[in-house]
């Protein structure tokens, strides 16, 4: 979960991407006027703005009710005793006529009449029902568990009392005990969509469901006090009575021994067997019924764009090409003579970049990358996000298919954002891809763009919504924003790791429209990013079997840095000397979560006034 600045000397292929979103973008300038205050707010401006907020809280409401993990997640407790039940055909009905019935009211409403800042809020809303309407005619619910997204783990990692649950009162204790004990309703309900989903063929490929058996075989253990979802139970707060304890002990052990962990046991059974037996040979997505569309649907999801996968495939050649001739230069830094093109894969074997014998020098390690970009953060933003950033490792159920990850932090303060950082041997964790790696997943990347949105002056859904091109994008922009910081200056071997990490990237935009349109096969996809890459059979496959898991997901990235890396270098040409790189985040950041065309739009309205100021 997550989400710029130009190189100077390197020339990234926006106009590429620019021209393919032209059309898109046409449509957006001519929608979103450049936000200015207004002295004299007419009556039907207020009024219109009223109503508008009005169906932006409505639809937070509702949409959080099916949602109550998500919920956790952004800090809201209301529904910290609930799991999802929107794979529930009767459920999804309801969550679908919901958004209908806003989408429905939406337009009631005069977007022309609206203040600049609520026709942003307009066209998100219209942007992000349009888009769950389209991606909700698929068939999503009939594979509701992957190695990468699974709701048992989910509540594996809230039990360990680092995550979203809250643990910390008698209270929040019980909350969460009659969370777990819906688990065997909402496993017995995955079942029955994964059954019906093997009598329509649209089931998961059997390598990711051989990913997955291990962690649910974690999950079915013989003594209850060896659980997962037993960890509160070992760590209660120190001012819990004795009384408290033995009562929770009781309360905890009787639910998980004659409730949760047989139904467990049932669906580790079950996909052990019964659903393994009928898992897909093929890779793709393209390979189900309804499959192309469904993948379209994503990729438009996804990346905010009307791209298709055979241009988004054509752009990441080019973008591998182009990062790949940078590795020409900078192979004899490091020493290495060999053929460029395998300057990640030596880079590997060296062992002078693995110091860490332990996961907390690991951490340390990423701590002191922090104290080094907070001290060049001022010279390159304006505003700070109030929110704490805290350094954890992944917990260990979920590391070996986990990736390196941010979770924002709780909208009342309660719980810091989090940079969760995947050590599965710190002996062979490598510090090349660390400054990158920080930038991205901590400052300015993922916590100043989430955290800061908790902040802003918008709709509910706005603040803990958003898309994956923005959230994304902007991350991988803000890897780039340590050549501004000096970061790899006198260290090559980290600016290596920079473009390593933004090849795997560019990678993404060839492996997943491979997998997913092309036909692919795992092994091709495989063999591909060992070959790019450099990396190991085993990282390569962790890598494919994400992109199968989440189809379209890993096209974000790219497609959105591409964008706001356009945007800055069309700010700062249009601007020259009065080009200040701290007031374009501001403009970047200021709104939170765009679809791409919005913030062209955003952008483009804010160069104009600038130039008649």
């Amino acid at each position: 979960m997550r989400k710029l600045r130009l190189l100077p000397g390197i020339l990234f292929s926006a106009g590429m991407i620019g021209s393919a979103l032209s059309a898109t973008n046409a449509m957006a300038a001519t929608k979103m006027p450049h936000p200015t205050v207004q002295t004299i707010i007419p009556a039907a401006t207020l009024e219109e703005g009223k109503r508008l907020n009005k169906l932006a809280d409505e639809y937070y409401e509702k949409q959080t009710a099916f949602d109550p993990i998500g919920a956790s997640y952004n800090g809201d407790t209301r529904y910290d005793d609930k799991l999802p039940t929107n794979m529930s055909a009767p459920v999804q009905a309801r969550q679908v006529a919901m958004w209908r019935d806003i989408y429905s009211k939406l337009a009631h409403i005069k977007r022309e009449q609206l203040s600049a800042t609520d026709m942003v809020s307009y066209d998100c809303l219209d942007y992000e029902l349009k888009s769950s309407l389209e991606t909700s005619k698929f068939g999503w619910y009939l594979l509701p568990i992957n190695q990468m997204d699974s709701l048992p783990v989910t509540l594996a990692h809230f039990a360990s009392g680092q995550s979203a649950q809250p643990l910390k009162t008698v209270k929040q204790y019980q909350i969460f005990l009659r969370r777990l004990a819906q688990l065997p309703s909402w496993l017995t309900i995955a079942k029955g969509n994964m059954r019906e989903g093997m009598k329509r063929g649209i089931v998961l490929p059997k390598a990711l469901v051989d990913s997955a058996l291990p962690q649910y075989t974690q999950l079915v253990t013989d003594k209850v006090e060896e659980h997962a979802y037993f960890a509160p139970i070992k760590n209660f707060p120190a001012d819990f009575s004795d009384a408290d304890k033995q009562r929770l002990s009781k309360e905890y052990k009787l639910v998980l021994a004659t409730r949760v962990l047989p139904a467990l046991r049932q669906f580790n059974q079950f996909l052990s067997h019964e659903y393994l037996a009928a898992s897909r040979s093929s890779s793709g997505l393209g390979a189900l019924p309804g499959g192309n569309d469904w993948y379209r649907a994503l990729v438009r999801d996804q990346t905010t764009t009307n791209l298709d996968p055979e241009t988004i495939h054509a752009l990441g050649l080019k973008e591998v090409a182009r990062i790949q001739s940078e590795f020409v230069a900078l192979g004899p830094k490091l020493g290495y003579t060999g053929d460029p093109v395998g300057l990640p894969a030596w880079i590997d074997t060296q062992n002078q970049y693995r110091p860490y014998k332990t996961e907390a020098e690991v951490l340390d390690g990423y701590r002191q990358i922090e104290k080094m970009v907070k001290a060049k953060l001022p010279e390159l933003f304006n505003k700070m996000p109030k929110a704490a950033l805290d350094i954890r490792a992944e917990p260990e159920i979920s590391r070996a298919t986990a990736s390196d990850h941010y979770t924002q932090p709780a909208f009342d303060g309660s719980r810091p954002g989090v940079f969760w950082a995947v050590i599965n041997n710190p002996a062979d964790y490598s510090t090349v891809g660390m400054k990158t790696l920080y930038l991205h997943e901590g400052q300015p990347g993922h916590h100043f763009h989430l955290a800061t949105s908790q902040e802003l002056d918008i709709p509910k859904f706005r603040k803990f919504g958003g898309n994956n091109a923005y959230t994304e994008g902007w991350a991988l922009y803000a890897e780039t924003l340590g050549k501004d910081m000096g970061l790899f200056e006198n260290d090559p071997a980290a600016y290596l790791g920079h473009l390593t990490d933004e090849l795997l990237r560019a990678t993404r935009l060839v492996v997943d429209t491979g997998l997913h349109a092309k036909g692919w096969t795992r092994e091709q996809a495989i063999q591909y990013q060992q070959t790019t890459l450099g990396y190991s059979e085993a990282a390569s496959r962790q890598a494919t079997e994400r992109y199968m898991a989440w189809p379209g997901q890993a096209l974000g990235y790219k497609i959105g840095s591409l964008k706001i890396m356009e945007l800055r270098q069309k700010t700062s040409a249009a601007l020259g000397s009065r080009f200040d790189l701290r007031q374009f985040h501001d403009v970047i950041l200021s709104d939170g979560t765009l679809p791409l065309a919005l913030l062209e739009a955003k952008v483009n309205k804010w160069i104009d006034s600038q130039k008649t100021n």
